[in-house]
C-alpha cells in the first residue's frame, strides 16, 4: 500500500463564473487542507449558511486518483463538533460532470431543513466546528441470504428454517437487479381456500417494497385454478435476500376446489385483470 502524499490542483467547473478573488479564496482553503495519499476521494466543508428552509453548504471535493472520475449520486452528512449527525441528504451529481485526475473542485450542496436532524427545542452543541462527510452505507452481504419476518421467525420450526436457508443457498444466483418469485408450497386449507407460499428473491443492491402483487396459479393439468391481485402493506425485501410469504386465494375465486397440486406453477400476472385479494 502506498504512503505517498499527493497535491491536487484547483479545478473550477466550466459553468462557474467566478472572480479572481473567489478563485484565490478557494485556493487558500485548499492550501489549508492536509495532504491526501494516492487513490483517495475526500470532501471538506468550507462554508455553511442557514436560510428559511435550506442549509447551504460549500465544500471542496478532492480526487487523488490518476484518472478522472464521475459521480452518479453522493450520500452526504453534516456533523456538529461532537460528530453528531445533524443532516443527511442524497445528491444527484450529474451536473457536477467529470472531475479531472489529481484535482480539487468546489461544489455547493443544499440540504432541506426537513433533513435537519437536530432536536426542535435544543440546538446542536455548536456549528462552529461542523464537518461534511460521505455517508458510508453498509454494503449488503456478498452471499444471498434468507430473510424472515419476525412472525415467521417465531412460528417456524428450526428444521423448517434450516431447510429454507439451505434452499436459498443452493439456488442459482440471481443476475444483478433481478427480482423474481419461486413457488414453495401450494395446498388447500380447511376452508377450501388455496394457500400458496412463495419465495420472493431480490438480487438488487437496494431494498425493495412491494405494494401489490398480481398472481396466477396453474395446477398439474396446466389449467388456471386461481388468479388475483394481492394488496400488501409495503412488504419489504432487503437487498440481496429472499423472503418467504404466503398468499391466500379465497374459495370463491377458485375455478375448482379440487385442483391437482401434485405439480403446480405460479406466475406474476402481466395484466392485472383479476380480482383484488386482501392480505
Amino acid at each position: 500500500m502506498t504512503t505517498n502524499t499527493v497535491e491536487t490542483t484547483l479545478s473550477i467547473h466550466p459553468s462557474w463564473n467566478i472572480t479572481k478573488q473567489e478563485q484565490y479564496i478557494y485556493q487558500f482553503h485548499l492550501n489549508q487542507l492536509e495532504s491526501l495519499k494516492e487513490n483517495q476521494i475526500s470532501i471538506a466543508g468550507i462554508k455553511l449558511e442557514e436560510f428559511d428552509e435550506l442549509i447551504y453548504v460549500t465544500a471542496l471535493i478532492r480526487n487523488t486518483l490518476s484518472k478522472a472520475i464521475k459521480f452518479e449520486m453522493l450520500d452526504l452528512l453534516i456533523l456538529d463538533e461532537e460528530k453528531k449527525v445533524i443532516a443527511k441528504e442524497t445528491f444527484d451529481m450529474d451536473e457536477f460532470g467529470e472531475m479531472p485526475a489529481l484535482s480539487c473542485r468546489p461544489w455547493s450542496f443544499v440540504f432541506q431543513k426537513s433533513a435537519w436532524q437536530n432536536d426542535e427545542i435544543q440546538e446542536p452543541t455548536s456549528l462552529k466546528n461542523w464537518q461534511i462527510a460521505f455517508e458510508l452505507k453498509k454494503k449488503p452481504s456478498d452471499t444471498h441470504q434468507l430473510q424472515l419476518e419476525p412472525s415467521w421467525e417465531e412460528n417456524l420450526s428450526q428444521e423448517r428454517k434450516d431447510h429454507l436457508k439451505q434452499l436459498v443457498e443452493k439456488m442459482p444466483p440471481l443476475t444483478q437487479n433481478e427480482v423474481n418469485i419461486m413457488g414453495l408450497e401450494a395446498k388447500m386449507n380447511e376452508e377450501n381456500n388455496l394457500v400458496v407460499t412463495l419465495l420472493i428473491r431480490n438480487g438488487s443492491l437496494n431494498n425493495i417494497n412491494i405494494e401489490q402483487l398480481p398472481l396466477l396459479v396453474e395446477d398439474a393439468s396446466k389449467e388456471v385454478v386461481a388468479k388475483g391481485v394481492f394488496t400488501l402493506n409495503n412488504l419489504e425485501i432487503l437487498a440481496n435476500t429472499s423472503k418467504p410469504w404466503s398468499f391466500i386465494f379465497p374459495s370463491q375465486l377458485l375455478s375448482t376446489h379440487k385442483p391437482d397440486l401434485s405439480t403446480w406453477k405460479v406466475y406474476p400476472l402481466t395484466n392485472q385483470a383479476a380480482n383484488s385479494v386482501g392480505e
